[in-house]
């Protein structure tokens, strides 16, 4: 038996020092902990592990629903050939998301909670199924290759029968998660620059997922006619770019008369750096890349769809980065550390590995020639009326569910009386407080209440939305409450006694005179 030496080239020694580093990271990282090998801290709890590992990752995979469904529920099997290597994408994508989010998570082996711990009013127990579902029908979605390489006709002829019903199944979870994730910043207005902070983010999210994801296909079938000697299917990809640039579209007129609705369009031009990745993220990910794919003689080249449609991912990851990092560090002052930068790195790498291996071995860039031939779509069978009046309808859909989303975002902004804080002028001498806030008595109170804000506030880290995010409202009409008893103990002890429980600070049932001026 012989062993043949791996020749050694350019890439193999790039991709081993990256692993070598890359090892080196993950065990500082479960040996010592998180803390060791991130910038991450309570003020900024997710970073790039979050913002690209996971928002981006998720999002590129969309491609893998969006062609499925073209080719399963819409019946355009003129993209058939795209369609494997393109929930192979979206396969790797997501177990490379869940292998990532082991390294963010504090305890990663409580990963499985959710599946008993229910907790249906969380946005991230939410994605969490949703990602969790996907992942298997994707599974299922891949295993005809398997199936085919192994010679296992059973099992093949039953996957191919629920073939629809999984797209269909498939579709639905992705627009639930791609959506979410924009859900997740919904609930923190005062931390996000107002350039990326909208309720709309999850109609953002899931339709610039769409467009990143069938960019990703373009940049996926270029590679893999270089690495495989294929041939690109020019014509579909030519297809895909003229989809891409309607979505692009649609996302940019979204996003400027959004930023006009909220009158927050001045912060383009206000010369800081969030308005220079913003423009950035607009003009090089979304304005240039529609023009070279309108462009004929760009769009019928093959350098040229590669170039617009790497332009696309550019704009796509610079926008996620810029709503997960960007737009939220200037509070916070996060810049991730080598091991988080390297660790994402090996994540990627190790995902191109695996797709080149498992296209070596399966027949992914093969079309099965023993497949039964499908029933007619109703889409097709309606004719281009039919299709015209479900399109609009599923557009309908879409946007009346991301509008109720944006309805009751809002609504539970305006319950929890998230407003702006206050901006504390910094001074020689330390900070300048508000004035001392007098809280009048009733007739079952011992005395008034003055808060004094210097007393309540640590100097070198105000952190003002500690309180004023939740507990108290800061609008003028608000400050001359009056604190009763009876019924007012209650929101004593939900408010003031988050703190003054008796361990952070001394309780609301001890000590009167602290607080009260009691009189003589």
């Amino acid at each position: 038996m012989t062993f043949r030496i791996p020749k050694i080239t350019f890439w193999r020694v790039v991709l081993a020092v990256l692993w070598t580093f890359g090892l080196v990271a993950a065990i500082q990282r479960f040996y010592f902990g998180l803390g060791t090998v991130t910038n991450l801290s309570d003020d900024f709890p997710w970073g790039i592990w979050i913002g690209f590992d996971i928002l981006v990752g998720v999002g590129l995979a969309a491609g893998g629903f969006a062609i499925t469904a073209t080719v399963y529920i819409f019946n355009l099997k003129d993209f058939k050939p795209i369609s494997r290597p393109t929930v192979l994408t979206a396969f790797l994508g997501y177990l490379l998301v869940i292998g990532a989010l082991m390294f963010d998570l504090g305890k990663p082996w409580n990963v499985w909670h959710p599946i008993i711990m229910w907790n249906p009013h969380s946005v991230m127990f939410e994605v969490g199924w949703c990602v969790m579902l996907y992942t298997t029908v994707l599974l299922l979605e891949f295993s005809p290759l398997v199936f085919e390489r192994l010679r296992m006709q059973k099992p093949l002829r039953i996957i191919r029968s629920i073939t629809v019903p999984l797209v269909i199944l498939g579709v639905l979870l992705s627009t639930l998660h791609q959506s979410s994730l924009g859900t997740l910043y919904v609930i923190v207005p005062d931390k996000l620059h107002p350039l990326w902070y909208s309720g709309f983010l999850p109609v953002f999210f899931f339709v610039s997922a769409i467009a990143g994801g069938l960019a990703m296909v373009i940049f996926e079938s270029f590679l893999s006619a270089r690495a495989f000697g294929k041939e690109l299917e020019s014509s579909l990809l030519v297809r895909l770019s003229r989809a891409i640039v309607v979505i692009l579209f649609l996302w940019l007129a979204m996003r400027f008369f959004d930023l006009l609705a909220r009158d927050a369009l001045a912060y383009m031009f206000e010369g800081s750096m969030e308005s220079g990745f913003f423009l950035g993220e607009i003009i090089i990910g979304a304005i240039l890349p529609m023009a070279l794919f309108l462009t004929r003689r760009v769009r019928e080249t093959t350098g040229g769809l590669f170039l617009a449609s790497v332009l696309v991912l550019f704009g796509f990851i610079a926008n996620r980065l810029n709503v997960a990092v960007t737009g939220m560090a200037g509070s916070a002052g996060y810049i991730p550390s080598w091991q988080e930068i390297v660790i994402t790195a090996s994540i990627v790498a190790l995902g191109l590995v695996i797709f080149r291996m498992v296209a070596k071995h399966t027949p992914v860039f093969e079309t099965p020639v023993s497949e039964p031939s499908a029933a007619k779509s109703p889409l097709v069978a309606a004719g281009r009326s039919g299709k015209l009046a479900m399109g609009v309808l599923f557009a309908l859909l879409i946007f009346i569910m991301t509008g109720l989303g944006y309805t009751l975002a809002n609504k539970r902004v305006e319950d929890k009386q998230i407003v702006e804080s206050p901006k504390l002028i910094p001074a020689e001498s330390g900070l300048e407080f508000p004035e001392p806030i007098v809280f009048q008595p009733s007739e079952d109170s011992p005395g008034k209440v003055t808060f004094n804000h210097e007393t309540h506030v640590d100097p070198y880290e105000p952190g003002c939305g500690n309180c004023h995010a939740e507990l108290f409202a800061i609008r003028p009409e608000q400050a001359g409450v009056t604190i009763t008893k009876g019924e007012g103990e209650m929101i004593l002890h939900e408010k003031c006694g988050s703190c003054h429980d008796g361990e952070n600070a001394f309780s609301i049932d001890d000590g009167c005179e602290f607080c009260h001026q009691l009189p003589e």
